[in-house]
C-alpha cells in the first residue's frame, strides 16, 4: 500500500496533539481528525484535515494516532475504535500512559487483526511545529516500519524501541531524567541564591552551556550498565567525566557547608555518579 492510499486520522488536539495533526494535513491519502472539542478541530479543517463527527469516525483510517489526557481515555477510545475498525488498522497511542495497557490492550485486539502501537513523543509544542519531535516506538518490526514514513512528518527522530510496551518504558526514562534534574536545578539554585548569585544569570549560563555540552544525554552512550573494563574505548572519556564531576561535586557540597545549605541530591550524585558512569570512584574520593 502506497502513502497516496493510506488514510491517516488523529484523536485528541490539544497542546500536543493539534500540531502534530497539523503536520498530517497534506499526507496524500488523507488525514481525518476528531476532538470532544469543535473549536479544536476549526483550525485543523481550516488546513485541510475532514472532521469527524465522532470516534468510531476515525475508524475508517488505516493508521490511527491517539494524543489523550491518561490511560482510561486511551481504553476508552480504543475501545470505540475497536469496535469499528478493520483487520490490519494501526492504533497509535502518543499519550504517556502505563506500559501495561499498551500491552494489554495490543494482546486483546490482536485477534480483530487491529495493531496498538506506543508511541510516546518527546520534545514539546514547539518541536511538534517544526515537525523535531523524537518518537518512542513499541511495535512489530513490520508494523513499525508501515507506521514510520507518517510519524516521520512530525518527527525528525523515530526510533524502535522494542515490542509494544517498550516505547512507553523509554519515554518513562526518558522524562525521570527530565524531572530528577528539574530537582537538581532547583537543588542548584538554592546553593546559588545562599552563595548571593543571580539566579536570572544562572539560568542564562546553564542554557547555554547545556546546549554546547549535551547535558545529561552526552553520557547516555553506552551498551549496557555492567562495570566498563579499563581497555573500553569509553573507559577514558568516562573516568574523565567521573573526575571532573567528583571535583565539582565536592568542591559544591563544601560551599553548601558554607553558606549553610543542604544538597541531598549533589551528596548522592558524589556517591553513586562513578559507579553510573562504569568505572570506579577518583582517587582523591576513594582517599577522602
Amino acid at each position: 500500500m502506497s502513502d497516496n492510499d493510506v488514510k491517516l486520522g488523529y484523536i485528541g488536539l490539544g497542546n500536543m496533539g493539534a500540531p502534530m495533526a497539523k503536520r498530517l494535513v497534506e499526507w496524500p491519502g488523507g488525514l481525518t481528525v476528531f476532538d470532544v472539542r469543535l473549536e479544536a478541530m476549526t483550525p485543523l479543517a481550516e488546513a485541510g484535515a475532514s472532521l469527524a463527527d465522532s470516534v468510531a469516525d476515525v475508524a475508517k483510517a488505516d493508521i490511527i494516532s491517539v494524543t489523550v489526557l491518561n490511560d482510561q481515555q486511551v481504553r476508552d477510545v480504543v475501545g470505540e475504535l475497536a469496535a469499528n475498525a478493520k483487520p490490519g488498522t494501526v492504533i497509535a497511542i502518543h499519550s504517556t500512559i502505563s506500559p501495561d495497557t499498551a500491552i494489554q490492550l495490543a494482546e486483546q485486539l490482536a485477534p480483530q487483526g487491529i495493531h496498538i502501537v506506543d508511541a510516546p513523543v518527546s520534545g514539546g509544542g514547539t518541536a511538534a511545529q517544526n515537525g523535531e519531535l523524537a518518537v518512542m516506538v513499541g511495535a512489530e518490526r513490520d508494523v513499525y516500519e508501515r507506521i514510520k514514513p507518517a510519524f516521520k512528518q512530525f518527527a525528525s527522530v523515530v526510533v524502535h524501541a522494542g515490542d509494544v510496551g517498550a516505547g512507553t518504558r523509554m519515554k518513562l526514562a526518558r522524562n525521570m531524567l527530565t524531572f530528577v534534574s528539574y530537582a537538581a536545578g532547583c537543588e542548584a539554585m538554592k546553593l546559588a541564591e545562599a552563595a548571593g548569585i543571580d539566579l536570572q544569570q544562572l539560568g542564562r549560563v546553564v542554557r547555554h552551556t547545556d546546549a554546547q555540552s549535551g547535558g545529561p544525554g552526552a553520557i547516555i552512550v553506552r551498551e549496557n550498565m555492567e562495570a566498563l573494563a579499563p581497555d573500553n574505548f569509553l573507559y577514558g572519556p568516562l573516568a574523565h567525566a567521573r573526575d571532573l564531576g567528583e571535583k565539582d561535586l565536592s568542591l559544591a557540597l563544601a560551599l553548601g557547608e558554607t553558606v549553610g545549605v543542604d544538597l541531598p541530591m549533589a551528596e548522592m550524585a558524589l556517591e553513586n555518579l562513578a559507579a553510573g558512569l562504569g568505572v570506579p570512584h577518583s582517587a582523591s574520593t576513594t582517599k577522602e
